[in-house]
């Protein structure tokens, strides 16, 4: 295929170092206070940034865990959800999700998407409630598992909130637990102003180094305004003892790092102009996608009206999507495919009995998207060239 010639630029998916530089004096000087202190667990850093983050997500409590996979685990465990049960989940998303189901005992229940948000659809939830499931006792129960639907887990995938009215009308109508992996979403909110974290039982975020709102490290949180399911968390996160050495429960170790707390109180003030810098690239692609008129060749992501997205990704619908990657790579673009292969096709999964076609939905969004790079220090020229690289394969 002949392409228009192009010319070359370096754009990395993400690049860390220019978010990091005017804030590494201040950043140093809070991990020296730690140092000095020699206070590492569980001291004031990690107090003060579990405040913080609570009231940014309109939330009471804040849990510091030790990621946003453990966050998901303690919610689980917090919420007693073990053998026996199952919850609800989309197949599209990141592992974790998922895994942290199946390592409680429980069963991973899928959905399929929304084809437009990539997000858990209502209806497809609604469909399994009702006709996959009998009502028990103590709530539905899965038909052809045995298990006792005990919860709801949607992922606010990309940045952007999940249909959560349906969703929690669903949950209170079925009497289900609602834990929202928010892993990618922190300050993603509806059309009413309402934040990731904030609609269910318990909010889990992440705070990896490519989030919004990264950490130097793994780090995460449990957000909730429940006062008895937030002590119980706190209790989980130091394998269930309290008082020190008296054990009522079985937990883990799954403290957030008191330096991780430090580095994320420096960089917890900035996080909304770097979400606004997503969001003004991703205006920029929207308008030069649509300028370059590609058609179907490619589609931009979809925000819903009124909502805030913040786009932790900028992922794309492509055609032809492993050659279009090769082509950028080739011509110094990063990007990444969030995600290749669906929950129900995982290898690891295979005792679900699931098999190709079950999630349609899930499984053509995994064989077309890719991300192309949107973090906030990008100029334009970076991002047209990002831009006039995907037209030069398509040929326009």
């Amino acid at each position: 295929m002949n392409h228009p010639a192009v010319r070359s630029m370096q754009v990395p998916l993400l690049d860390l170092k220019p978010q990091y530089e005017p804030l590494a004096a201040e950043i140093q000087e809070a991990i020296g206070r730690v140092c000095a202190s020699q206070h590492f667990i569980l001291g004031p850093a990690v107090r003060e940034l579990e405040a913080s983050v609570a009231a940014y997500c309109q939330c009471r409590h804040g849990i510091g865990v030790s990621s946003g996979t453990d966050a998901l685990l303690l919610a689980l465990m917090a919420l007693g959800i073990g053998a026996g049960d199952a919850v609800i989940t989309s197949p599209f998303t990141f592992f974790a999700t998922a895994g942290t189901i199946a390592r409680t005992g429980a069963r991973p229940l899928f959905c399929d998407i929304d084809p437009l948000t990539f997000n858990i659809s209502p209806v497809a939830v609604a469909r399994l409630l009702q006709e996959d499931c009998e009502r028990g006792a103590d709530g539905p129960i899965h038909r052809a598992s045995g298990t006792r639907v005990r919860a709801l887990m949607p992922v606010h995938l990309y940045g952007q909130v999940a249909d959560m009215a349906p969703l929690t009308d669903l949950a209170r109508a079925y009497s289900l637990k609602v834990i929202e992996d928010a892993a990618q979403a922190i300050g993603a909110a509806d059309a009413a102003g309402r934040r990731a974290g904030a609609f269910g039982d318990v909010g889990c975020l992440s705070f990896f180094p490519t989030k919004n709102l990264g950490a130097f490290g793994d780090a995460g949180m449990c957000v909730t305004s429940d006062a008895a399911l937030a002590e119980r968390m706190e209790v989980l996160r130091v394998h269930g003892g309290k008082p020190k050495y008296y054990h009522a429960l079985i937990g883990g170790n799954f403290r957030i790092d008191e330096l991780q707390a430090a580095v994320l109180n420096v960089k917890l003030p900035h996080l909304d102009d770097w979400s606004a810098a997503r969001q003004r690239n991703a205006g920029f692609y929207d308008r030069a996608f649509a300028r370059a008129r590609l058609g179907e060749s490619v589609r931009t992501p979809e925000a819903q009206p009124g909502v805030r997205h913040i786009y932790n990704q900028y992922v794309l619908r492509v055609r032809d999507r492993d050659g279009l990657r090769a082509h950028l790579q080739a011509a110094g673009v990063g990007t990444e495919i969030y995600y290749p292969v669906p929950l129900h096709l995982q290898q690891c999964f295979s005792y679900l009995g699931h098999v190709a076609g079950d999630f349609p939905l899930s499984e053509r969004a995994a064989a077309e998207v890719l991300a192309v790079p949107i973090f906030p220090e990008l100029r334009e020229t970076q991002l047209q060239y990002v831009v006039d690289s995907i037209a030069a394969y398509y040929g326009v």
